[in-house]
């Protein structure tokens, strides 16, 4: 034992120089790189410039409002900059520029005069592919949210109704969406906040006014659902931080307060605002009362009264509520609803729109859609409480997604191995606005007094349970705005539901 260590002691004297040799000598070649000049970074920054690839062009024409309508398509990625010139992520976004018939954009003509209209869609996590190809681009999905069976697959068609012959149009995906992504080396979670979301899509709008040359052009901004959060958001953003005034905001089917929506505990608001929507769902199911099928109009008026009235007391009397006036509202629910006084009464008198697409046709084995709820699925689960899916959304993702990715890798020529999310169930964050509901009422009272030219534009559709009409109306009647600037918001109703441009009779109302 005595040898065996002798000789391992004196095998490590030998080895040990071997050992601190390489080491210094390893530490002599990393002095020696480091020493020279440094060419990887002296060539990383114009590398990165030299990745940014140019959109590709395309032309084409199409038909809107009976006339021919030429314009130029540039489809691809814009980057979202840091400070230092480098890449946060990359936006992917389609921009259409109408052009005279030798092909020059007639902004170029009359800069002052030809607008440009930003779009997205909500989520959040949505790309814009439901206004591109739905609602607002010379080319939509020939598909319809009505009584037809849903397609996987759908053509896609010139798009009568676009509004490109009286603005460009830029439709965004905000990062994550679409085939945007965060630059390589940045984490995405970086852009999934209110604010966070609102500056990253901001930059984006910035940039690409400046490199387009659209700073003296009228700009508007047109958002879906989340999208009015983003969009109020994004109106007082880009006054503040940039100087960028806009002519208008188009909100459709969105929101700019989230306690409008949420129907936690202790909210009841959500239950207040969701009535009427539900008597005109009712209506439309032939659901109602005699009386009130016989005016729909005349049941909606009804049912807003009793709803800011003699509910909105009753839910704010809580348990105080005798049982006389408990029964009272009960009935009048079941009548304005369609249900049944016992369904208002073991619900506590607050129905939801999920409870209310499950309970009204559940004898005849239908749910109706959140989005469009004039849209039926069958209902394979009949003993549980809620709807197992949403039928005005799943029966048209199939073809929107067929559509977008044949579209962009087609007709406008744009590769990319990512796939085009349609909707990414982001995990957004909203740790800002802790202990409080995210809501922008302020922000765009705020973008409306500082710039009084700003019009804004709310369009709602009746059939919509996701978003109900009454919840805009509500953060409208609660912005801090003198009478006269009251004026520069104005509605428009739609008998259809959150995507409207998806019903051909509204698709007409919503392009005039």
């Amino acid at each position: 034992m005595k040898l065996l260590r002798i000789l391992t002691l004196a095998l490590a004297v030998l080895l040990t120089p071997s050992v601190f040799a390489d080491e210094e000598k390893s530490r002599d070649e990393k002095k020696s790189e480091a020493s020279k000049p440094d060419e990887k970074k002296d060539d990383a920054k114009p590398a990165d410039k030299e990745k940014e690839q140019k959109p590709k062009e395309t032309k084409g024409v199409a038909m809107i409002g009976g006339a021919p309508v030429n314009y130029a398509v540039k489809t691809g990625t814009m980057p979202i900059l840091k400070e230092d010139g480098t890449s946060r992520a990359n936006v992917f976004f389609v921009y259409y520029e109408a052009t005279d018939a030798k092909g020059k954009p007639l902004a170029e003509t009359d800069p002052g005069k030809r607008p440009i209209t930003f779009c997205f869609n909500g989520g959040p996590g949505s790309s814009a592919v439901w206004l591109h190809l739905g609602g607002l681009g010379p080319k939509r999905v020939d598909t319809a949210l009505d009584d037809r069976k849903p397609q996987p697959l759908a053509k896609i068609v010139e798009n009568a109704n676009s509004i490109l012959d009286a603005t460009d149009l830029v439709f965004i995906d905000p990062v994550s969406t679409g085939l945007s992504r965060a630059a390589k080396g940045e984490k995405e979670d970086q852009f999934f906040g209110v604010d966070e979301d609102i500056e990253s899509v901001g930059e984006f709008i910035r940039l690409f006014t400046t490199r387009e040359q659209r700073w003296n052009s009228p700009k508007f901004l047109c958002g879906e659902s989340y999208g009015g959060i983003r969009g109020a958001g994004l109106a007082a953003y880009l006054q503040e931080k940039h100087g960028l005034y806009l002519n208008g905001l188009l909100i459709i089917s969105g929101l700019l307060n989230f306690q409008t929506l949420n129907d936690s505990a202790g909210n009841d608001l959500p239950c207040i605002l969701t009535l009427p929507a539900l008597t005109a769902v009712a209506h439309y199911h032939k659901k109602l009362a005699p009386d009130l099928q016989a005016d729909r109009d005349r049941a909606v008026a009804e049912s807003r009264k009793f709803a800011f009235g003699d509910y909105a007391l009753a839910l704010f009397k809580g348990n105080a509520l005798t049982k006389p006036e408990r029964q009272k509202i009960a009935a009048q629910l079941a009548r304005l609803t369609g249900l049944t006084e016992e369904q208002a009464s073991d619900h506590n008198l607050r129905i939801d729109g999920g409870y209310f697409r499950k309970a009204l046709l559940k004898k005849e084995g239908k749910i109706l859609g959140g989005y469009d709820a004039r849209v039926l699925g069958e209902d394979g689960e009949p003993g549980t409480p809620w709807p197992e899916f949403d039928p005005s959304a799943a029966f048209l993702r199939g073809a929107i997604s067929a559509a977008v990715n044949a579209y962009v890798r087609g007709e406008l020529g744009y590769d990319s191995d990512h796939p085009y999310r349609v909707l990414a169930p982001l995990p957004w964050r909203y740790s800002s606005y802790g202990n409080r509901y995210v809501s922008m009422e302020q922000r765009l009272a705020s973008a409306i007094k500082q710039n009084p030219a700003l019009r804004v534009l709310m369009l709602v559709g009746r059939s919509d349970l996701i978003v109900p009409e009454e919840t805009m109306r509500y953060s409208v009647d609660h912005l801090t705005l003198p009478e006269d600037l009251r004026a520069n918001i104005s509605f428009a109703e739609y008998e259809s539901g959150h995507m409207m441009y998806f019903n051909p009779p509204d698709a007409e109302k919503f392009r005039r």
